[in-house]
């Protein structure tokens, strides 16, 4: 049982982390899968072939939607995020598989969300058609000290349970969603194509969309990662409005 009810000191960060920590995903991949219907096994020479030259075949899935072959692939992202990101992230339900840190089983760490002076902080206009603005240093100020203000409580009564004894599965629900989680998350590039065109905004995609910016952060290193791995798919998803296929 911990007697210490202070902890370590809580500290603030504005950015998110992912990191790509195992893949096997390539061109190459969709294209054996989607050459299986017409050449059997000999698909699997696609393997063992440059696949710029059927870049042709990948945009043509692409553009008429045949999702399958984009699935036979594979990339599992660690990601380091505010809890209410995961909670939107976990709505993906299709392709994706998640594993996440437990404040059951483990005391949580005093990391907590702040927004950075880019970030915007105030809404505009009506549900449906409203926009994000800067906002004033004034009302920037009031929600780095109203954040770290609420932090610092909430995390001081989590330690103050701990200390009394308390299991941490009940100590845990007085922390905000502003405390910083980690996870695993695995998908394929199909998976992945979903989530970029719900959650990033671009100025190529077809039907707009308008996630949150915490969200797009994470969406965004996971793009970068995936365009690294399958350029030719990247190229088609961004040439056909950023549409799933």
């Amino acid at each position: 049982m911990s007697t210490d009810t202070t902890g370590p000191e809580p500290s603030f960060r504005s950015d998110v982390t992912v990191e790509l920590v195992k893949h096997s995903a390539a061109d190459s991949d969709v294209l054996w899968a989607a050459r299986v219907s017409t050449a059997g096994e000999q698909s699997l020479d696609e393997l063992t072939k440059d696949p710029e030259r059927s870049k042709g075949l990948i945009n043509y899935l692409m553009r008429d939607r045949h999702g399958s072959p984009f699935e036979h692939n594979s990339m599992t992202f660690f990601v380091s995020a505010p809890i209410f990101v995961f909670r939107e992230f976990m709505r993906h339900r299709v392709g994706w598989s998640y594993n996440e840190e437990s404040g059951r089983y483990r005391e949580l760490l005093p990391v907590f969300y702040v927004p950075a002076a880019e970030r915007k902080l105030v809404q505009q206009g009506r549900p449906g058609k409203y926009e994000f603005v800067h906002g004033t240093e004034e009302q920037r100020a009031t929600v780095t000290a109203a954040m770290e203000e609420s932090y610092r409580r909430s995390y001081g009564a989590y330690r103050e349970m701990l200390a009394a004894g308390v299991a941490r599965e009940v100590a845990r629900a007085t922390l905000p969603v502003g405390l910083f989680s980690s996870m695993y998350a695995t998908c394929n590039a199909r998976s992945l194509m979903h989530f970029l065109g719900l959650r990033t905004q671009h100025e190529l995609a077809k039907v707009p969309s308008f996630p949150q910016r915490e969200i797009e952060m994470v969406g965004e290193r996971m793009e970068e990662h995936w365009r690294t791995l399958m350029p030719l798919t990247h190229a088609a998803f961004n040439a056909n409005g950023r549409v799933a296929p």
